[in-house]
């Protein structure tokens, strides 16, 4: 953000308030489940890359930030663009908490791979991309907002499409992405 002039030299206080209200408002929305996995014995969902991207687009003002995430949390869309939203939320069946899988693992993910698979372009009769499955390269995308992977103004652009269109962009948004890769990705398939 200060890199970016988007924020004052002071935001990063403002940064810490944001992530520590997100995470104790998202505490109150979780539920308790049993399992042997790691990712499931803690609260935490890892960082929240999301809520980090929601305090850079309003410049740092930590009221604005946490105003619009906690509305924000009301919509569909939340769930497939706040991902530790749904960090063992009380919203899903236990059975699903259960699996360790998010929904938007086997939601917007799965269904770029689908996509995939009947595109001439990353046919799966191939080696897979790099020995990993594009739905995993695609959650890793989603997880992080495509933080090191966009611009910052691609990235605010992917986060109002979804908003304002609906989350079925954020597939379209990672086919593009897929589409623009593609003669890199064939490149080092062949190698």
């Amino acid at each position: 953000g200060k890199y970016l002039n988007l924020l004052k030299e002071d935001a990063e206080n403002g940064l810490c308030v944001v992530l520590m209200n997100c995470e104790e408002f998202l505490k109150q929305q979780q539920r308790t489940v049993v399992s042997s996995l790691c990712c499931l014995q803690e609260h935490y969902a890892g960082y929240d890359w999301f809520a980090s991207s929601i305090f850079l687009i309003m410049s740092g003002d930590r009221e604005k930030t946490l105003t619009f995430l906690q509305q924000f949390s009301r919509l569909l869309v939340s769930a497939f663009l706040w991902l530790p939203r749904l960090h063992l939320s009380m919203h899903l069946p236990v059975k699903t908490l259960e699996y360790g899988i998010h929904p938007v693992y086997f939601c917007s993910a799965h269904h770029v791979e689908m996509l995939l698979k009947a595109d001439i372009l990353l046919c799966q009769g191939k080696k897979n991309i790099f020995h990993l499955l594009p739905s995993k390269i695609c959650l890793q995308w989603i997880t992080q907002c495509f933080w090191n992977y966009m611009d910052w103004s691609e990235i605010c652009h992917y986060i109002a499409i979804c908003i304002f269109l609906g989350p079925d962009y954020q597939i379209y948004m990672c086919i593009s992405v897929f589409r623009h890769l593609q003669q890199d990705i064939l490149k080092h398939t062949e190698a």
